[in-house]
């Protein structure tokens, strides 16, 4: 990522921005196109395909997949030949750019960001009203689309990095892990953590809670799908029902969902409550800055896009909501947990570019 940009100061230069942003923008709406219909898995295959390949292997039109291909071509995503007759060209996904658009487990997995600015941009009439009226937009509202673009695009570190090098880097949670202990994954979304910490510990047991129905459908099968069924089972649940009935954890986790949150205190306390004697609790939320400065860097920029059509409008979907937004600096969720009853919040020495990890203090 790039470090602070200057600011634009002239027409010109804001001009050429914001150009280059429309270029950027419809190739993101190009590859929603390729991902939904299935031309991206279709040309990273070893044989190069003419636009009439192509329309018949994945039942599309003929037309419009040879319009398509000819942008991409043009934008520079596909190889094609020089034929000068448009229905004999053959065109191919180059292994590197297949890595990006097909591979759903490398970090190169760029295709679901595309994918929700796209899915996003459908609701912009809904946003509008809702920056008109202070109401909100629930991740429900927007449907499908966002909710299966955000969960891929978290897969890969979910099933990779989280479990195999950062969680092996907090000694009393891996202690915990290692031991086979039971874990909460509190906002498990289609519950790739939960598996990954499955997967990566193969003693432990997961619990993993969220008040998403069509989410939880999705996580559980996706735990069945990978094998974990037996030891990770999701809840259409308050993770407070679970503190009423009486449960209790050797850990408990949060990953990337606390910004999200209407009411962040009740929800930490309620982890604080969960979380077995001297159990470790702990947060990975976004990295940003530690104070507001502008301009900023390119996360900087990302997350406050992320809150501009999704995160803030969904916490703002359900009353009473404190509005975080995407954008929750160091000092604002030390607030949220001290209210809940923490007693110190340590930001860990865990470098990843885009989340930090706190280790909340009873």
């Amino acid at each position: 990522m790039t470090t602070l940009e200057q600011p634009i100061h002239t027409s010109d230069a804001l001009a050429g921005r914001l150009f280059d942003a429309v270029l950027g923008a419809m190739d993101v709406q190009a590859a929603f196109l390729g991902d939904r219909l299935g031309w991206y898995r279709a040309l990273a295959g070893d044989r190069p395909l003419t636009s009439t390949e192509l329309a018949a292997r994945t039942a599309t039109a003929e037309r419009y997949a040879r319009e398509w291909l000819e942008h991409q071509a043009v934008t520079g995503i596909l190889v094609v030949d020089d034929d000068p007759d448009p229905g004999r060209r053959r065109y191919h996904l180059p292994a590197g750019h297949a890595e990006v658009l097909t591979d759903e487990l490398n970090p190169n997995y760029v295709l679901p960001l595309a994918k929700f600015v796209a899915a996003a941009g459908k609701q912009l009439d809904a946003l509008v009203d809702a920056y008109r009226t202070g109401g909100g937009l629930s991740w429900a509202a927007h449907g499908t689309d966002v909710r299966e673009a955000q969960a891929a695009a978290n897969r890969p570190l979910f099933l990779g990095d989280l479990p195999r090098r950062y969680l092996p880097e907090i000694p009393s949670v891996h202690a915990v892990l290692r031991g086979g202990g039971r874990v909460a994954d509190i906002g498990t979304g289609h519950g790739w953590s939960a598996i990954g910490i499955a997967l990566a510990y193969p003693d432990v047991t997961v619990d993993g809670y969220d008040v998403d129905g069509p989410s939880v459908i999705a996580a559980r099968r996706n735990a069945a799908e990978a094998g974990v069924g037996d030891r990770v089972h999701f809840h259409h649940l308050d993770p407070a029902d679970a503190v009423e009935a009486g449960r209790a954890y050797q850990a408990v986790f949060a990953f990337e969902c606390i910004h999200d949150l209407p009411e962040p205190v009740r929800v930490l306390t309620t982890m604080r409550a969960l979380a077995a004697g001297t159990a470790p609790v702990l947060v990975m939320d976004e990295r940003v800055a530690e104070s507001f400065t502008a301009p900023g860097d390119d996360v900087e920029r990302l997350m406050y896009g992320y809150s501009l059509l999704c995160c803030l409008a969904d916490g703002l979907a359900h009353q009473p909501s404190v509005g975080t937004g995407t954008v929750m600096r160091p000092d604002v969720l030390r607030d949220y947990a001290l209210r809940a009853g923490f007693t110190a919040v340590n930001v860990l020495d865990v470098h990843n570019e885009f989340f930090r990890f706190y280790l909340l203090q009873r």
